[in-house]
């Protein structure tokens, strides 16, 4: 009972000092009380208080909550004083300060976007400067001076383009559907913090007389800027020295004696003996990807004439399928080093100049070359590197996710049926171009990149599916999924995933081939 008297007396002690009694707080959200406003608040013929409202005396819980609401929520009376206060708002005044509000903020988007523009033009321009040092080629791009002189509607139409570019979204989401790499068909947002800063460290290190190539190819492993993706690439593969005074020189040695070959031999495209070759090429190029770029007549006889060569030159292999698609990247990434456009797959590549295009071709045949050059036995008789490879895969895959790999056994699928088109063409087929040129920016920064590291990305691909592999029960289905992944979607995300995946598979099993093997 003692308990019960003091709780009564606690109550009736605090009750108007706890926090959350009904107490009316005047400021910006509650305008002044005033009893002919807030009728329903007062009992009539009360005194508008000048203080706020005390709580009658309590003498039991249950009349103290109902009096009461909990500080920390909205109750039912603020909710009536919001409601009373709203209904006596001025209209105009509401419509005015809303056209104020949305006024600032049209002016601040309009801020934004031209420090955005003006910043894109600035880093243009000094990619510009940063080719035409390194590699000596003729870049055509307007000089700073060019872009004061221009009339205005050429002013008109650049500020169209840059705001056409600004608008789509940015690298993080997905890039386009049937787009090709991001250096090549998806049109360049403003420049995030960090890749601004990443391509301030590839200007650095390519404006110095001798780049550190081993330096590079840390830098690259993370992915290459587009802007320096063309002379990245030249340095990474080999084709061009390190030394800076040395690269025109080469440059212009090795486009020389490719067009020495291209006279030598392009005329026997024809004879009995390389016939076959020939027609096969033919037959091959229209089935690459991307399909506007592949159309363009100057396009194919561009490719005819790479492959061709390198196949007279090549004897132990010859051409062999597969090799058309590895071209693909080289070229459209030095196409890059010409033109403004973004969307290389809607670009007229006739439209560019007889001796760029020749630049771009010889360019082309000698990075292939180079690449080639590391997985020749991909493509001589009865392609042994690829049967080994494919194997190799099998036995990783039966270590990291065993699964799986029964999984494919049980069905009856073997990794020939799937995985040879992954070694022959180097995924080319199995995910976008925007993805494959990121890929090989990672390629040419590890050793043996092509040959060895691309077969821990396979197998990272291949548990990447491992959900959708599980649910499939029947061998034709299994068969039809592996062969059409759904990778439209995919961007630098997932690519950078993949690696990063591949990356710790080489870490666990290179150094380590007796765990392949159970």
């Amino acid at each position: 009972m003692a308990s019960d008297g003091g709780r009564k007396q606690f109550w009736k002690r605090s009750g108007a000092k706890v926090p959350g009694s009904i107490q009316h707080v005047y400021g910006a959200q509650h305008p002044p009380f005033d009893p002919l406003l807030h009728g329903t608040l007062v009992k009539p013929g009360s005194k508008p208080p000048t203080t706020p409202v005390k709580l009658k005396k309590v003498s039991t819980f249950q009349e103290f909550e109902s009096n009461t609401s909990d500080a920390w929520d909205l109750g039912d009376d603020d909710d009536e004083l919001l409601a009373i206060a709203s209904e006596n708002l001025n209209t105009e005044v509401v419509m005015e300060t809303a056209h104020k509000v949305i006024e600032n903020h049209s002016k601040l988007q309009e801020q934004q976007k031209f420090q955005e523009e003006h910043l894109q033009e600035e880093n243009q321009v000094e990619s510009a400067e940063l080719t035409s040092i390194a590699c000596g080629d003729n870049r055509l791009v307007k000089s700073i001076s060019e872009g004061h002189t221009s009339s205005s509607s050429d002013n008109a139409s650049e500020n169209s383009s840059m705001q056409r570019s600004q608008s789509l979204p940015q690298t993080s989401t997905p890039p386009l559907v049937s787009g090709m790499a991001d250096c090549s068909t998806s049109v360049t947002p403003a420049l995030t913090e960090r890749e601004a800063s990443r391509l301030d460290k590839f200007k650095q290190l390519l404006a110095g007389p001798n780049t550190d190539l081993e330096e590079l190819r840390k830098l690259s492993w993370s992915g290459i800027p587009k802007r320096v993706r063309p002379i990245a690439w030249k340095l990474l593969s080999g084709y061009l020295p390190a030394n800076v005074d040395r690269r025109e020189s080469t440059l212009q040695r090795k486009r020389k004696e490719y067009f020495a070959f291209v006279e030598q031999y392009y005329d026997s495209r024809n004879d009995e003996n390389h016939q076959d070759t020939y027609r096969q090429i033919h037959i091959d190029i229209p089935r690459m990807s991307p399909e506007v770029l592949r159309l363009q007549p100057k396009v194919t006889e561009i490719f005819e004439r790479i492959l061709f060569i390198w196949a007279i030159r090549h004897p132990a292999s010859g051409y062999v399928q597969g090799i058309n698609d590895l071209v693909t990247p080289f070229f459209v990434v030095f196409v890059c080093e010409y033109i403004e456009e973004e969307e290389v797959e809607n670009f007229d590549v006739s439209s560019l100049p007889e001796e760029v295009l020749q630049n771009i071709e010889a360019d082309s045949y000698w990075c292939m070359s180079k690449l080639l050059d590391g997985i020749q036995d991909n493509y001589t008789f009865a392609q042994p590197g690829i049967q080994k490879k494919v194997k190799m895969l099998e036995e990783l895959v039966s270590r990291i996710d065993e699964q799986v790999h029964r999984h494919l056994d049980q069905h009856e699928v073997k990794y020939l049926q799937f995985a040879f088109r992954w070694m022959n063409n180097l995924l080319m087929r199995e995910v976008p171009l925007r993805c494959t040129i990121r890929l090989w920016d990672t390629y040419q920064s590890e050793p043996e990149g092509f040959s060895h590291f691309h077969l821990y990305v396979c197998a990272a691909f291949l548990v990447r599916w491992r959900k959708e592999i599980l649910e499939e029960k029947d061998f034709q289905e299994l068969l039809i999924f592996l062969q059409n992944l759904p990778t439209v979607h995919w961007g630098n995300e997932e690519i950078s995933i993949l690696l990063a995946e591949a990356y710790r598979l080489k870490f666990a099993f290179a150094d380590a081939p007796n765990h392949y093997k159970k």
